[in-house]
């Protein structure tokens, strides 16, 4: 790209620079350092593929990788045909209630995974409430791969609905009024109008859903028991038997489906067509009691068993001494607030939130303005590009173990980092950086040009145009982005684990404690207190966003 450089595109070319240099040293460093170690022996010598080698000879490790492999295609297998109904019926249908189903299958979003896990042991553990009917299934026992399957689902549900909602609604109604009037059936109707349309949602959605579950770490930490997976496995390697090497492979291993969906899922993007053109109407469902009902149905029991795994966390979070006192006490909330020192954690957790919204909607808002509204050398932009969709195919017990290996090296001038709650929210920050750049980019693309066009042909510098016009517009954008970096920075277990030390515990962490320690009360209890901690600041986010719509949107008011 040719241009002339003013001092205003120099400062935007530095800016640019800066964010690029952040993603090297925090995503690209940390990544080659995990290959470096899976390519070197115990004292640092090139070994070539021999760690691998030794992998593969290796039964147990082995095993490992077949039952992650067996078990996230499994949860797939179940969840996406559940979700895909479940989205049918808010897209299809004009049954009652459709907020409120819908809220109910976000509430895995505010709360660590684990707490589908803790909640089944409780249900179905070995002094479970339902243990009798596990047993009666035939099932002996809820730990192992039942366990992590049905936590799994619970976990990884509203990713495939939230996917296959969007891929839904985009129906062109004009393709199913001429279908009726050729009098075509309904079954035939949703196998070559509804399906092949959706097709595409349901790739994507299966990609995720299989992805998630490969690489989590909480839940089959929690409720696993003897069952190894691949995300255990690591750490175990590195942090139990200090085997960096074999910990690297594994983490290498684990990276493989990551970037495998992610291509896969970028080349289906680029297949995917245009579902609604300009002359499309919009698809409107009709109303059918009979077809609503049973929507509703379907909807409630889902919605049922949703709150049926939060409600037990909730519950026996109260729980004086389960099973025998079940009266409502505060123990389990005073034992992991002081005894456990989850307090502390609880707090640690609230501040790399907040950093983590404050510092990392400003990096990514700042860097998508920079790539899509300043001129910049094309090598430049094509590289902060890449590095901005990396981390979307970078599991976060992988981009975990690589910051161990990066920023431990006593020759890493960012070593003084370590071990601080500073490298905790960078690398929250990375870990979910893709999808706030995208959102931000998604808001960016909508602005005209001009904007930038008339402040250049005015000499006005580009940071001007970012404060009175462009940062006020997209102010909406921005507190979503905030929104989700807070959410996921309170939830997030398997991008920190390996990073805390005593002083920077946060209450995700702080939950696997108590688990190991048979606190598992105290532990439902820490859930519950990020799942509250979550949704309040979710609501805050709302009602702020509320607040500024009516102070910076009213343009788009009609007069």
């Amino acid at each position: 790209m040719n241009f002339r450089a003013t001092p205003s595109d120099r400062v935007a070319h530095v800016a640019l620079t800066g964010v690029a240099l952040l993603l090297l040293a925090f995503l690209a460093g940390p990544l080659m350092a995990i290959l470096q170690q899976a390519l070197q022996d115990a004292q640092g010598r090139f070994v070539g593929l021999s760690n691998f080698i030794a992998y593969a000879r290796t039964p147990a490790l082995l095993t490992s990788l077949w039952n992650s492999l067996w078990v996230s295609a499994v949860v797939t297998v179940v969840t996406v045909p559940l979700a895909f109904g479940f989205a049918y019926a808010l897209t299809r249908s004009r049954m009652p209630l459709k907020p409120l189903f819908r809220g109910v299958t976000l509430i895995p979003l505010l709360a660590p995974s684990l707490l589908s896990a803790i909640s089944l042991i409780y249900w179905f553990g070995n002094q479970g409430v339902l243990k009798d009917l596990l047993t009666a299934l035939g099932v002996e026992q809820i730990y192992g791969a039942t366990g992590i399957v049905v936590a799994e689902i619970f976990a990884v549900f509203p990713h495939a609905v939230m996917i296959l909602v969007t891929a839904l609604t985009a129906a062109d109604a004009r393709l199913y009024e001429a279908a009726d009037a050729l009098g075509t059936s309904v079954s035939r109707k949703f196998l070559t109008i509804t399906l092949p349309g959706a097709k595409y949602g349901l790739i994507s959605a299966s990609l995720v859903v299989f992805t998630l579950v490969i690489t989590d770490f909480g839940i089959p930490k929690v409720i696993g028991g003897n069952f190894n997976v691949l995300a255990t496995d690591v750490f175990k390697l590195v942090i139990g038997q200090q085997d960096f090497q074999k910990g690297a492979v594994v983490a290498l291993l684990l990276l493989a489906p990551a970037v495998l969906t992610f291509a896969v899922d970028h080349l289906v993007q680029r297949k995917q067509t245009a579902m609604l053109t300009a002359r499309a109407v919009p698809y409107r469902p009709r109303r059918d009691p009979g077809f609503d009902a049973l929507m509703t149905a379907m909807c409630g029991v889902v919605a049922l068993l949703m709150l049926a795994m939060l409600g037990m966390a909730v519950f026996a979070s109260f729980a004086s001494f389960w099973p025998y006192n079940l009266s409502p006490s505060w123990r389990h909330y005073a034992m992991g607030l002081f005894d456990a020192e989850v307090g502390e954690g609880f707090i640690n957790s609230l501040k790399m939130a907040l950093g983590t919204a404050v510092v990392g909607t400003g990096v990514v808002f700042l860097g998508a303005y920079l790539l899509e509204k300043t001129p910049s050398p094309t090598w430049l932009r094509s590289s902060v590009r890449l590095l901005a969709m990396l981390p979307m195919a970078v599991p976060g017990l992988v981009l975990g173990l690589g910051y161990i290996f990066f920023f431990n090296e006593p020759s890493n001038p960012l070593n003084a980092l370590y071990h601080t709650m500073a490298l905790l929210t960078l690398c929250t920050i990375v870990h979910f950086y893709t999808t706030g750049h995208l959102t931000a980019v998604t808001a960016l693309k909508a602005l005209d040009a001009e904007f930038e066009a008339v402040s250049a042909s005015l000499k006005v510098p580009f940071w001007v145009t970012l404060r009175r016009v462009t940062l006020p517009i997209c102010m909406p954008a921005m507190l979503d982005i905030a929104r989700y970096f807070f959410v996921n920075a309170m939830t997030t277990i398997s991008a920190v684990v390996f990073l805390y030390s005593p002083e920077t515990k946060v209450a995700s962490i702080a939950i696997l404690n108590l688990d190991e320690a048979g606190e598992i009360g105290a532990a439902a209890a820490c859930a519950v207190m990020i799942a509250v901690a979550s949704t309040v600041a979710t609501t805050l986010f709302w009602l702020l966003s509320r607040w500024i719509e009516r102070r910076t949107q009213a343009w788009k008011a009609e007069s």
